[in-house]
């Protein structure tokens, strides 16, 4: 059986090795064996599960929604229904960020177009800052 150092595993999937042992601790990885000198080993399994991985965090998949997309998968008795659910759940909070991001956008363009962006200390930007925002942050 073929084993991969952290470093191979890393660039076969696009990861950092930092982000690799972070998703081993976090348990999202199996710990990998060690070798004698004490180096993490990977085997192709491990390789399939960081693309994996490192896919569903290219799309915006949050740590605890990785978690569950790891175990849906990994479960053959899955329902298509419950993978289908968690990504329209993940779709809607990326329309909901975009527009926010879109409403962001849009009142700094409001500010810059007010700003004459000359020498004057008069900034219609800064004083734009200093009032209520007219989005709804969220925290993740």
């Amino acid at each position: 059986m073929k084993h991969y150092t952290i470093s191979q595993a890393a660039a076969h999937s696009g990861l950092s090795a930092k982000m690799i042992r972070d998703y081993e601790a976090k348990g999202l990885l199996p710990a990998a064996i060690r070798n004698d000198a004490g180096y993490r080993l990977y085997q192709e399994r491990d390789l399939h599960t960081l693309l994996f991985i490192a896919r569903a965090r290219e799309l915006g998949f949050s740590l605890k929604q990785l978690e569950a997309l790891l175990a849906l998968w990994q479960d053959t008795a899955r329902s298509s229904s419950q993978v289908k659910q968690l990504a329209e759940s993940h779709i809607a909070e990326l329309e909901e960020k975009a527009k926010q991001l879109h409403e962001m956008a849009e009142t700094l363009r409001i500010l810059a177009r007010q700003c004459h962006g000359d020498d004057r200390p008069d900034c219609p930007i800064l004083r734009g800052l200093e009032k209520p925002l007219k989005y709804t942050e969220t925290n993740n």
